[in-house]
């Protein structure tokens, strides 16, 4: 039995490993700021991009409101004026400045954002240093939940920044990362998947936000997913072919918006003396035709997909293929901040599969196309021999559209109060996303997780993946 005054051997691990958790989340979004200065982070280029003093400030709020005014006693905040400015969306929680007006607001400054954050931080540490095992019990899960929420956020400060960066026709760098020769990518083929009713959804072990529950079965009619995402080099013959001119590929609201906005590409694409290039967060670059193609909306991945005689898949027929498979891939850790060609990604091991990176047979398909490498170190060439049917980069690189309404679970419930505005209130006219993407990280993402955007948004690393319904 512990001494008098000691704390139980759990309370003291669990603190200590949620306190070193919660330090490394809130160094990286520090670390995502090292090469921005001050009047960088003070912008906002639409009302869907916020500041990136917004992002580091709110991330704060978060910590302050849902954890230190309910569990510290006595809690006075600081400023009480940043609980107006930096809630987003959680009415429950209090009013909130406008969104479209994030951009307006030069004080507090970037320093004090940051000042604001080292504040939080060290009485969260020392919330987290004196907690009973009761108390950690109560608190845990909500620091998990803001750690994720940070983990959202520092996503949306790379996206944000890139359509920041991307109105300068200085074309800023975020990030500097050497050109490099790519290889094209295998051709896509289909991997066959048997009719199957699956189990859908989170497990309830460890963390989840509650839109990936209650876990659920679904009926899967047998199907065919696209081995890989779809390319840049892919999306110009679309391009090429007359596709933003031609009705027959588009959803009625989708060709109303291509028209309205005027759209003759993705988002950052331009060209130039004849050629394609895009803006990325290394700088304005050529297109890479073996790269990923991202940044379309769903409008676009879904005319693609009409153009390609496929259609996009269902979320549960993304989350079938997806099981029991190892999530890696291009996350924001590598800091590429960009999709990566199939042909960069790291060679296998000479233990793995011959399938490769991200690749894996699965239950009930037809073999197809299995992909070796054929050379030694990195970057990997790729060659198609054999066959076998793998699929490759579900994870990272890009989120990947499906055909799925963002829409409720059977049996799911909103939590109560605040935190209980996190994901349901947003179950009308948005699709979901699945995968994660580049500017994800790796340790947020799961094989069930949905993301969720509305079909005319581009600024998100967005992609496509096609599938077909059986012959």
């Amino acid at each position: 039995m512990p001494a008098i005054g000691e704390k139980p051997a759990r309370a003291i691990s669990g603190a200590e490993s949620l306190c070193a958790r919660f330090r490394d989340v809130r160094d990286f979004s520090k670390l995502l700021t090292r090469d921005l200065e001050a009047e960088d982070c003070v912008v906002q280029s639409m009302p869907d991009v916020s500041p990136t003093k917004w992002h580091l400030a709110h991330t704060t709020w978060f910590f302050e409101t849902f954890v230190l005014k309910k569990f510290v006693t006595g809690y006075v905040p600081a400023i009480p004026e940043y609980a107006f400015l930096f809630n987003s969306y959680y009415n429950a929680a209090g009013t909130m400045h406008r969104r479209d007006l994030r951009g307006l607001i030069s004080r507090p400054t970037v320093a004090e954002s940051f000042r604001y954050r080292e504040g939080v931080d060290r009485q969260i540490e020392d919330l987290l240093a004196s907690a009973s095992e009761e108390l950690l019990d109560e608190v845990a899960p909500i620091i998990t939940l803001g750690i994720h929420h940070e983990q959202q956020h520092q996503e949306l400060l790379v996206t944000d920044i890139k359509h920041v960066f991307a109105q300068n026709p200085l074309h800023p760098i975020f990030r500097k990362r050497a050109q490099e020769k790519t290889e094209p990518p295998p051709p896509t083929t289909f991997v066959d998947f048997a009719e199957t009713i699956a189990t859908i959804g989170h497990d309830g072990r460890d963390f989840s936000y509650d839109n990936e529950g209650p876990r659920h079965r679904a009926l899967v009619p047998k199907f065919s997913l696209g081995s890989r995402p779809v390319t840049c080099g892919e999306y110009l013959r679309f391009i090429e072919a007359g596709g933003y001119q031609r009705p027959e590929f588009w959803l009625s609201l989708g060709w109303m918006t291509i028209n309205e906005q005027h759209w003759e590409a993705p988002l950052y694409w331009e060209k130039r003396d004849g050629a394609w290039w895009h803006f990325t967060l290394s700088g304005f670059r050529p297109v890479d035709e073996n790269e990923p193609v991202t940044h379309v909306s769903y409008f676009e991945a879904d005319a693609f997909a009409n153009f390609s005689g496929a259609r996009l898949p269902t979320e549960f027929e993304w989350e079938w293929a997806a099981q029991g498979e190892t999530i890696d891939g291009n996350f924001v850790e590598a800091e590429r901040f960009h999709p990566a060609a199939l042909a960069s990604q790291s060679s296998p091991s000479p233990q793995s599969s011959p399938s490769g990176r991200g690749g894996r047979e699965a239950p009930g398909k037809r073999k197809l196309v299995e992909y070796r490498s054929t050379g030694a170190g990195s970057p990997a060439s790729w060659s198609a021999a054999g066959h076998g049917g793998s699929i490759f980069q579900l994870f990272g690189d890009v989120w990947e559209w499906t055909r799925s309404s963002y829409s409720p679970y059977p049996g799911y419930r909103a939590a109560p109060g605040a935190l209980g505005e996190y994901n349901g209130k947003f179950m009308c006219n948005q699709y979901v996303l699945r995968g994660g993407s580049c500017a994800t990280s790796q340790s947020h993402i799961r094989t069930t997780y949905r993301n969720f955007f509305q079909p005319e948004k581009r600024w998100q690393f967005t992609g496509i993946r096609l599938a077909r319904d059986a012959a």
